[in-house]
């Protein structure tokens, strides 16, 4: 069983990622926002700074909002991950959440509105210019999508492997995953709501001929003795994102390593292929320890 966690929002990402990597946990992940609901660092540098302190774990966007930025710059960055850690980029993209609002796109000179099509549009440049190879792009401002003569083909060097790329965020999420054969990163489902997923996911990549994507889930947890007021507000706070209290309590996992290990084990029979734990509780180190335990109880 494949289980990561997100970095926390503060303190040394360098060290927690070394001390996930100690543990036996398989990868650490950032969401990736310009402006949220809650102070967020930079995301490629997050992982850059866990890439320096780590040999063998995935480094992964969970997920990386492509159309905020021009889609060259992206795939430079990309690039330049892939470059310093070897390889080891797990690379979901989104959309952005309504949640967040369109602050950070305005600021970016990005319509809201347009960000599915210009996700779209940068996923279909996007492995070519990770790659090194010639590029086409459209756009006098650099986004992909925009109109415009750019004067021909673009050449980013040094090229790099493109990472597994796992599309996430938003409605049209699973649909985009199913049709360009991409992974898929859903996030906060319980396990029957993900079981339910993954074979409309396999239907979907089936009628585009493609095998069925690998699914990498997202989950919200808080493990060990975590106060009753904090479980609440994790709850009201994943109502935000339109699913019912009931829904967003099913969604968690809590309770001790025991408790979690058989809750992992529900969520690898529904599909998940690589589960991604996000702490609510204050204590990440301790966060962490307690998810591997339950990794090793769930074999």
């Amino acid at each position: 069983m494949r289980v990561g966690i997100t970095l926390p929002a503060t303190g040394n990402p360098g060290a927690f990622a070394r001390h996930v990597e100690d543990i036996g946990l398989d990868s650490v992940w950032t969401g990736d926002h310009l402006i949220a609901v809650a102070p967020k660092l930079d995301s490629t540098l997050l992982l850059a700074t866990a890439a320096a302190t780590t040999t063998r774990i995935g480094l992964g966007f969970g997920v990386l909002i492509l159309a905020l930025r021009p889609v060259a710059w992206a795939a430079k960055q990309v690039a330049t991950l892939q470059h310093l850690s070897g390889d080891r980029v797990l690379l979901g993209i989104g959309t952005g959440g309504e949640v967040h609002g369109d602050e950070g796109w305005r600021a970016a000179g990005v319509p809201f509105a347009e960000r599915g099509p210009r996700t779209d549009a940068a996923l279909s440049v996007l492995p070519d210019l990770i790659a090194g190879k010639p590029t086409e792009l459209d756009g006098d401002s650099g986004h992909s999508g925009d109109s415009g003569d750019r004067g021909g083909p673009v050449r980013l060097a040094p090229g790099a492997t493109m990472p597994p790329v796992l599309i996430g965020d938003g409605p049209q999420a699973l649909r985009r995953a199913a049709r360009l054969g991409h992974g898929w990163y859903p996030a906060f489902l319980p396990p029957a709501a993900l079981a339910a997923g993954v074979r409309e996911l396999a239907e979907r990549a089936e009628a585009h001929g493609h095998p069925t994507p690998g699914v990498t889930a997202q989950v919200s947890v808080g493990l060990g003795d975590v106060p009753t007021e904090v479980v609440d507000a994790q709850v009201r706070g994943l109502t935000a994102y339109g699913m019912s209290e009931a829904v967003a309590r099913l969604s968690l996992v809590t309770g001790g390593p025991a408790a979690a290990a058989d809750r992992l084990a529900a969520l690898a029979a529904a599909g998940a292929e690589r589960i991604v734990g996000l702490p609510f509780a204050d204590d990440n180190h301790r966060q962490a320890e307690l998810l591997a335990e339950a990794v090793r109880l769930a074999g």
